[in-house]
């Protein structure tokens, strides 16, 4: 059980929280996360990225997207509520070292996962170009953590609000063919297909690649086999091999196919929570814009 100690709204449709759980802050790394639940006797167990940590407050912040019925039921939480359920830290912590010029990009909630993986590059001595994608300026979070953090950030929005107008692989592509700044690494973390593309840009290159999966979880400890990928044609399972991979060797049809396993429970799950809360959901909007739960 964890207190939540501070609540913030930061766009329609993301929340920030910062919970008590002073043991999990202590212990977390970069690229490490929890995994949660609404209720402690029914519902699905969802993995969280922990984008940040206090230990002399004993908290982590995690920050989520409403996608389905227990990011919903999540939101609805405030300050001095319990989440029954958290469990952490969880999965191995990114591989930190001073590869030399590293690019992180990042969309949509992945921008917080990448903030304490930038922090910690930063740490090690790296030169760090963060690309930002958000379908307006509206949406970008984290925007001026990161700006202090990064040596240059790089911001593309698809109507061309902020920044230059367009997709980040096309600022990734550029700088993969400039002598000058071919980094030595990229980590790409957001909603799979941006994920998918940044590996097939970077692979001609020879650009090191890794990304962050969110599966499918439940116990979170390599036990139930719901978070298995398929990497270099081997089975790994994401909860405890993972949850950054080699993006070039990520079987990426696979994994979106599985994904996309539960939808019909999805969308039955958020229909009962919109009766039950008195909302009027329109849910085939929102599955046709859905991304996975987490991170």
């Amino acid at each position: 059980m964890a207190k939540i100690l501070y609540k913030k709204q930061m766009s329609p449709a993301v929340f920030m929280m910062r919970l008590e759980a002073p043991l999990i802050a202590s212990e977390r790394k970069a690229g490490q996360f929890i995994i949660l639940q609404t209720n402690k006797d029914l519902g699905e167990r969802i993995p969280l990225t922990i984008a940040d940590a206090d230990t002399k407050e004993g908290s982590i912040t995690i920050i989520f997207q409403t996608v389905g019925k227990t990011t919903k039921e999540l939101s609805t939480f405030n300050i001095g509520d319990d989440v029954p359920v958290l469990v952490g830290p969880l999965g191995s912590p990114t591989h930190i070292e001073k590869f030399g010029k590293v690019v992180c990009v990042c969309g949509g909630v992945g921008i917080a996962p990448m903030y304490p993986i930038v922090k910690a590059l930063k740490e090690a001595g790296n030169q760090v170009t963060v690309i930002m994608g958000a379908r307006n300026e509206s949406l970008f979070l984290m925007r001026e953590e990161m700006t202090r953090l990064a040596d240059k950030i790089i911001l593309m929005t698809d109507d061309g609000s902020c920044g230059r107008q367009g997709v980040v692989t096309v600022p990734l592509k550029e700088l993969c063919e400039d002598p000058n700044e071919k980094p030595d690494m990229v980590i790409a973390i957001g909603p799979p297909i941006m994920m998918k593309f940044c590996a097939l840009t970077t692979k001609p290159y020879g650009v090191k690649t890794i990304v962050s999966l969110n599966s499918i979880m439940v116990d979170g400890t390599g036990m139930c086999g719901g978070c298995r990928v398929s990497i270099g044609g081997k089975t790994k399972f994401v909860c405890v091999d993972g949850p950054e991979f080699d993006g070039h060797e990520v079987d990426w049809d696979n994994m979106m196919q599985r994904m996309s396993a539960y939808k019909p429970e999805e969308q039955e799950a958020v229909h009962k929570f919109g009766e039950k809360d008195g909302h009027n959901c329109n849910i085939d909007k929102m599955f046709n814009e859905k991304k996975p739960e987490g991170k």
